[in-house]
């Protein structure tokens, strides 16, 4: 936990089974064999209820604020920690509770006797003088407890797990009721930090309550400046408080999602609360600079500190924010708290330049830059990412009556929503009018079976197979008709001059035009257009020593591209999500002849259809669920994705209920891919404990990175059929 500050104080919890082989808990991490974790219920801003499901225990974190004073209020967590069998022999945990001052500030820990510490004092520019209490622990297996504690300083919050495992020794020994059980544990020792820690480091307190479950640790945060303070936020104070925020929450999920009414078991509508309060609980404020690469400078160079508050795509493998993925968050966040989805916008926007660029992914900062390859860290500033705030933009202003939270936002936010809808049509332009090109696309023709396009989002999605200034790309062009119409409604709200973003949206929703640049009547289908040919494969390529040559300096062998026909500038026959950008951003007319034959793509199983959603790529494709690279496997090119399910739902709905002759197909089909959806994504989350980056079209299981409680928690939106 941190205020949204620079360098605020940041308080978190570690944890270590000491029966068995220790294993120290801090970070959320990929590979750490967690059978479950996550928020069961989250309201984004007073309280939260986290499940964390070790080997043999479990442990529940609770937290609840209270505001009031000068400072924001006070804090309480709650750990509660229970064996999954209580017939085995007791299991001995140690809980972890630090405070860090991030850079500024002070700590003074006060002990109670030599090794436990029974609270804090200290200091911030945003917090004031605080006080933080550390109550005795109540059970532990007869009241046997153990205390160990470290103050010390360290080079950065990213660097806290070594310290803590550094400085922790097995030499301590855990009291027991029958002397026959003591057992010795790891606890925390000494550190010796540099000689001459800069003044960026961190000063820490550490505090470890090592004892047998089950058990339950309390900590209090307490604001100096809230003097009219009802009493300590513990105990049963703390159980009805969070009672009251847990009533409230689960009142306002019905009254906004309406699940119950709609059908839904209650287990359904746990598994439904569980993904929004993973979306809300994984929240987080960033600061920090960005390593861009732009024209202006021949190296990479870091761009002023700035904040960031903003929901991101998963705590343990993407912990940062992401532009695109951003917009798709915020049409779930709006629908919860809209004040929270305007305080994200105008973080994003404010990371505008002067030119109107936004990196399409945020990595502020040593600690982000820690959980990073070196090759995405630096961003280009020619590159874009899909401007999907304008999608939760459209949400926010859909229904005509903008609060004056939003037209207050619209006002200052306006000439950035300008210069950013400016920048797209300047520099993401196409040869011809009214085209667009993704910038950014890899040029290496011999190692790529096909270039990406990680700008786009869609990553290996087949373009082009050879890039070129003459491509053109459907989905960016829909993407900028998005626009377009939102900045001609943010203008009437206004009182603006909008017709040129009117004039804008009428030209690139005109089905003839667009028919004319992208329908592919081979395929079917929309399509980009470029240098392009299908007739390639990746082959190994084994150099061979020449005469006289050492074998030992034959380069080894490597998968490279072959080209069998030369490419030529046309329609890339690439039937799947960029084929249905015109359908799902709702831009083709309900009687189009070409709505009939997506809507005909979407159901053949043996192209998109499956029975738990719309794959990316078309089974027919030759590139269909082909490695991009020897180390590159697919992952835009047969997966199934939520944030692009949760767009064609709502397409079909739209299209489900206007007047044209496909009204019945499209409604038939909602219903159809909407059951299927919600199934897998329920049936997945119970037998895996997670919602998941991806999921299998074969088996519908999910894959990729977990959990991913960014895009994939639009299931809510689905279940309550909230467009």
């Amino acid at each position: 936990m941190r205020p949204r500050s620079p360098r605020g104080v940041v308080t978190g919890l570690m944890w270590i089974s000491q029966s068995g082989a220790p294993s120290l808990r801090h970070t959320c991490e990929q590979g750490d064999g967690l059978a479950r974790y996550g928020w069961l219920m989250h309201d984004g801003l007073n309280f939260g209820i986290q499940e964390i499901k070790d080997s043999g225990f479990t442990l529940r974190t609770e937290v609840v604020k209270r505001p009031g004073g000068q400072h924001g209020g006070d804090w309480s967590w709650r750990i509660v920690g229970t064996p999954d069998d209580v017939s085995s022999p007791p299991r001995l945990v140690s809980i972890l509770f630090y405070v860090a001052t991030d850079g500024q500030g002070s700590l003074t820990p006060h002990l109670d006797g030599r090794d436990r510490v029974s609270s804090l004092t200290g200091t911030s520019e945003e917090l004031g003088r605080f006080r933080i209490h550390l109550p005795k622990p109540a059970g532990g297996g007869g009241g046997q407890i153990s205390y160990n504690h470290l103050v010390t300083v360290c080079p950065g919050l990213h660097h806290l797990t070594d310290v803590v495992r550094s400085s922790m020794r097995d030499r301590f020994t855990h009291p027991a009721a029958n002397p026959s059980n003591k057992q010795r544990y790891f606890g925390l020792d000494t550190y010796h930090p540099p000689s001459h820690p800069g003044s960026d480091h961190s000063q820490v307190v550490i505090h470890q309550v090592t004892l047998f479950l089950p058990a339950q640790v309390e900590i209090l945060f307490e604001s100096d400046s809230f003097t009219q303070r009802p009493g300590s936020l513990s105990g049963a104070a703390f159980s009805t408080e969070l009672e009251m925020h847990q009533g409230s929450f689960e009142d306002r999920f019905r009254e906004r999602f309406h699940l119950e009414q709609k059908g839904f078991l209650p287990e359904q509508v746990s598994f439904a609360q569980a993904a929004l309060s993973n979306m809300l609980g994984g929240m987080g404020y960033f600061y920090g600079s960005s390593l861009v690469q732009s024209r202006y400078n021949p190296e990479p160079v870091f761009y002023p500190p700035a904040p960031l508050y903003t929901a991101v795509p998963s705590r343990s493998f993407f912990p940062r924010g992401f532009l695109w993925d951003e917009g798709f968050h915020l049409l779930l966040i709006a629908r919860w708290d809209p004040t929270l989805a305007w305080q994200s916008l105008a973080h994003w926007l404010d990371l505008m330049n002067a030119d109107g660029w936004i990196p399409r992914e945020q990595i502020l900062g040593d600690e982000a830059r820690s959980k990073v390859p070196a090759e995405f860290v630096v961003q280009w500033a020619e590159n874009a990412n899909p401007p999907t705030l304008f999608l939760a933009l459209q949400q926010l202003l859909a229904d005509g009556l903008v609060s004056s939270e939003g037209l207050q936002f619209l006002r200052r936010a306006f000439p950035r929503l300008q210069t950013w809808y400016n920048w797209f049509n300047d520099t993401q332009s196409g040869l011809l009018p009214y085209t667009y090109r993704w910038r950014g696309r890899d040029r290496d023709t011999l190692r790529f079976l096909n270039p990406k396009t990680l700008t786009s989002g869609l990553d290996d999605y087949p373009r082009a197979s050879h890039p070129s200034d003459d491509e053109r790309h459907v989905d960016l062009r829909c993407w900028i008709t998005l626009a377009s119409e939102v900045m001609a409604t943010i203008c009437r709200l206004l009182g603006e001059d909008g017709q040129r973003y009117v004039e804008s949206h009428e030209a690139l929703a005109d089905n003839v035009l667009l028919d004319k640049l992208h329908w592919s009547e081979r395929l079917g289908a929309y399509a980009d257009y470029g240098n392009h040919t299908q007739n390639v494969a990746l082959e190994w390529e084994r150099p061979r020593p020449v005469p006289g040559q050492d074998p030992r300096s034959v380069p080894p062998p490597r998968l490279i591209r072959v080209v069998r026909k030369s490419p030529k500038l046309q329609l890339v026959g690439a039937l799947g999500y960029v084929s249905l950008f015109p359908f799902i951003l709702q831009i083709l007319s309900p009687d189009s002849p070409n709505l009939g034959r997506l809507l005909d793509h979407l159901r053949d199983a043996d192209r998109l259809w499956t029975p738990y959603g719309i794959r990316s790529l078309s089974k027919s494709n030759p590139m269909f669920m082909q490695r991009n690279t020897e180390h590159d496997p697919p992952y835009w090119r047969g997966p199934i994705w939520i944030n692009i399910n949760y767009l064609v739902v709502r397409a079909l709905h739209r299209y489900g209920h206007m007047d044209g002759p496909y009204r019945e197909r499209a409604l038939g089909l909602y219903r159809e891919l909407r059951i299927n959806l919600i199934s897998n994504l329920y049936r997945q989350y119970k037998e895996s404990g997670f919602l998941w980056e991806q999921y299998n079209d074969q088996t519908g299981r999910g894959q990729g990175c977990h959990p991913f409680t960014g895009w994939s928690s639009l299931v809510v939106l689905v279940m309550a059929e909230e467009y």
